[in-house]
């Protein structure tokens, strides 16, 4: 029997899609949005993914096609489509979908679809790919410029002017602690990050309030997270939920080291510091 993973967040949608292909004897795995089809893809095996594009954002199932051609290369991709402009087609097309469908779309056709392309796989290579701290390391300028645009458009971060180097002095080596977590072993809890502590002291000194700090963290992973997206194509999926995970929880316990220092300055080298 055939295993269907579909990828749908429209409850209506994805149970008459369900129903209609089980009843054609299809085993369906049915998923609501991003991160589960992510789960799914990344423990069980599939012989095709039926996914909408926008879940609920434009693109979103750009990311569940690609995690799907980096873990099962040989699997049929199917993407469903409400708008059927060209240059989004193309795109995913780019993105090595099999078929990109427009919606409304009929039952019988789309199970022709799915029969036809299972028939004449065309065998695929898996994609050479890169770890996440590989990825963050290599574009950490890429990540700071992008935090520094999103920063330049937040007017209670501006409010206090600051020169780039003021602005991102402590950034490279905060990341660089990131990088640093995602390379070790995952059960690994979060260090003391000096950085991070220097931090939260130079923003006191130059009139930051607590709530811009956590916007200011709150910016760091949306940057971050913002990378990985443009990377898509080289991520290595079989590790990425356990590596956003980390990423979250790493950048939480800096923004808690930054808040100690910022609330209460102390030498880094006292033993209340460690």
């Amino acid at each position: 029997m055939l295993r269907i993973l579909l990828a749908e967040d429209d409850d209506a949608v994805r149970e008459m899609l369900q129903a209609a292909l089980e009843r054609d004897g299809f085993d369906v795995v049915a998923v609501a949005n991003v991160r589960a089809a992510l789960g799914c893809i990344a423990t069980e095996h599939f012989d095709v993914l039926l996914s909408d594009l926008h879940m609920p954002h434009a693109g979103d199932g750009f990311t569940v096609v690609s995690a799907m051609r980096h873990t099962h290369p040989e699997a049929v991709t199917v993407v469903l489509s409400g708008y059927p402009e060209l240059d989004e087609a193309l795109s995913v097309i780019r993105s090595q979908a099999d078929e990109v469908l427009v919606k409304p779309i009929e039952i019988a056709s789309l199970r022709e679809i799915i029969h036809e392309r299972i028939a004449n796989r065309v065998p695929r290579k898996p994609f050479s790919t890169e770890s996440v701290a590989s990825i963050l390391e290599r574009d950490l300028d890429v990540t700071i410029q992008d935090w520094m645009k999103l920063v330049d458009r937040d007017e209670e971060l501006t409010c206090i002017p600051l020169s780039f180097a003021d602005r991102t002095g402590h950034l490279p080596n905060l990341l660089a602690d990131l990088i640093y977590r995602l390379r070790v072993p995952p059960t690994k809890k979060a260090e003391i990050s000096i950085p991070a502590r220097e931090h939260g002291a130079l923003r006191r000194r130059q009139g930051y309030t607590a709530a811009m700090l956590v916007e200011e963290s709150r910016i760091l992973q949306v940057s971050i997270f913002n990378t990985l997206q443009n990377n898509l194509r080289k991520v290595n999926f079989s590790a990425v939920l356990l590596d956003v995970i980390t990423i979250a929880d790493e950048v939480d316990s800096q923004l808690k080291q930054a808040m100690l220092s910022f609330v209460e300055p102390r030498s880094l080298s006292s033993p209340s510091a460690a």
